[in-house]
């Protein structure tokens, strides 16, 4: 049998789904373990019981100074700043998008322009926002913002042109005028898609809300990571870039089960 028409069993689907994730795990503590006893100080490699450690300290014991359990409130205010750029981002997408994809007349004006936008590096014009919006949580929300508006406009501009041209007609035929249009067959469509592209851009999200809290910020998962590498304590950061992806995967497999309730349509008869 050729290996392309070769389709794993479900336990072998499983298998060959930890085997990465194992294999990684062993060459980590194999090397942590050489590293030791080489040298007891090492801190590049940190074995379980340091990281252990390390969470404790972070996560269930409150700081000296503050009083607060810093892992969780660096995660509060780390996920308020990425909801609201998401919120946001989704709310000025979606605006956009419909626009664009639905009215030939801007169409002509918007889609040329989010093009440029996108093209644009979110992380080059960081200091520009910094100076426009100031060091506060409004720059940190606007970087997320401005990093996937465009892309997230673009996509659900190109699923509207996609909506088969019968449809539109057989709305207006009924008597459906354009906003009837819109909210009756427009906006379900891409309310789905709105969702299948967040999962996708979440990776981006954390990328642009790491990168601001990295260079300003007094609190946060990004600002602990970049605070604490200074005394190169791998046994924090190391825990915290776990639990970010984590989150991360987390939030992904909300918005996946979110899409298969309201749109079980979308999935295919799978759902």
């Amino acid at each position: 049998m050729r290996q392309i028409n070769r389709h794993p069993q479900h336990g072998m689907r499983i298998m060959l789904m930890l085997l990465p994730f194992v294999l990684l795990i062993a060459a980590w503590f194999v090397g942590s373990t050489l590293r030791l006893e080489a040298n007891p100080h090492d801190k590049l490699l940190p074995g379980l019981s340091q990281m252990l450690s390390a969470i404790d300290r972070m996560a269930f014991t409150p700081d000296r100074r503050s009083g607060e359990y810093l892992l969780w409130a660096d995660t509060l205010i780390s996920l308020t700043r990425l909801l609201l750029g998401l919120t946001i981002a989704s709310l000025i997408g979606l605006s956009i998008g419909i626009t664009a994809g639905v009215f030939p007349m801007y169409s002509a004006a918007l889609s040329p322009l989010m093009t440029v936008l996108s093209m644009v590096p979110p992380l080059a014009i960081l200091p520009i926002l910094f100076i426009v919006f100031g060091l506060d949580e409004l720059s940190k929300v606007m970087l997320i913002v401005i990093g996937i508006t465009p892309m997230l406009a673009r996509d659900l501009e190109q699923r509207a042109k996609e909506i088969p041209a019968e449809l539109f007609i057989k709305a207006q035929t009924l008597g459906a005028n354009s906003w009837t249009v819109v909210l009756r067959v427009v906006l379900p469509q891409l309310l789905s898609r709105l969702i299948t592209s967040l999962r996708l851009m979440l990776g981006s999200a954390w990328l642009f809300l790491i990168s601001a809290e990295a260079i300003s910020a007094t609190a946060g998962l990004g600002y602990r990571i970049f605070l604490v590498r200074r005394y190169m304590a791998m046994d924090v950061i190391i825990p915290y870039v776990i639990w970010i992806t984590l989150l991360a995967w987390l939030m992904d497999l909300a918005l996946r089960q979110l899409h298969k309730r309201c749109f079980p349509w979308a999935e295919g008869g799978r759902a």
